[in-house]
């Protein structure tokens, strides 16, 4: 009996997001920019390792094929000449949510819960770029971004994020990511994003709110079930009296 060993690869001459972005070769190359886009997502499998083996573990099922021996320069090249276009263009096509009806976690009935988390605690190159993009911040030796992510609960699948400056604020990022936010996805969150303007501009997507308040919040009233009415002001832009809303909000201290 004769065994035939089969080697599938990707249909198309470029990764998804080159042809899109414009970021494809000028010229043949053993390392194509295709390839380039593989290894990066590679290196993200396997951080803990130098680029060479994480070349050997993305073409280990090539063997008996003639595959390119590229030295850690040669890997870092095209990293360099991709640039971050096709990457957020895949990124754009893969985000979402990812549960299924059944996943537990996930919903609150009918609803896709989501939740803003943001974190500063990555790291970037000491490099006068990144210095000054990011700039420094007194805590930490080397430049730090600001993430803000929009997740869906229960999976952890990254429905979007931004990134800047830390001296932007978690609110400012998480208003940019305010267009993902659907009317049957209630949104979770932290003690911190209550701030009146992004109250409001979460209220207009028609999500809904469930998050933690500050102890200098003065509720309107109270819920058996741990929530309460939080009146805020917003100013108008034009003449005329300030308009009051109200959002109910839980008061649960054991998230």
């Amino acid at each position: 009996m004769a065994i035939t060993r089969t080697v599938t690869v990707a249909a198309g001459r470029f990764a998804p997001g080159q042809a899109e972005t414009r970021s494809v070769q000028r010229r043949l190359r053993d390392l194509p920019s295709r390839v380039g886009l593989y290894f990066l997502l590679a290196m993200r499998l396997f951080p803990e390792v130098g680029y060479r083996l994480v070349w050997d573990k993305l073409t280990a099922g090539l063997f008996g094929l003639p595959v390119a021996c590229p030295t850690p320069k040669a890997l870092r090249d095209p990293r360099r000449r991709l640039g971050c276009a096709p990457v957020r263009a895949l990124s754009d096509v893969l985000a979402g949510p990812l549960a299924r009806p059944t996943t537990p976690g996930v919903r609150f009935g009918a609803c896709r819960t989501g939740s803003f988390d943001g974190c500063s605690s990555q790291k970037t190159a000491d490099s006068m770029r990144n210095r000054s993009r990011l700039g420094r911040t007194s805590h930490h030796g080397y430049p730090t971004p600001e993430l803000m992510t929009l997740v869906e609960t229960g999976t952890r699948a990254l429905v979007g994020a931004v990134f800047g400056p830390t001296a932007g604020g978690e609110t400012s990022y998480a208003s940019r990511l305010l267009h993902l936010l659907r009317p049957d996805m209630p949104v979770l969150w932290d003690k911190g994003f209550e701030g009146n303007d992004l109250l409001a501009a979460v209220s207009a997507t028609g999500a809904q709110i469930l998050g933690r308040l500050r102890s200098n919040r003065r509720p309107r009233g109270r819920w058996g079930e741990g929530f309460c009415v939080l009146p805020c002001c917003a100013m108008p832009r034009r003449r005329g009296a300030p308009r009051s809303v109200e959002w109910r909000i839980s008061l649960r201290s054991s998230w």
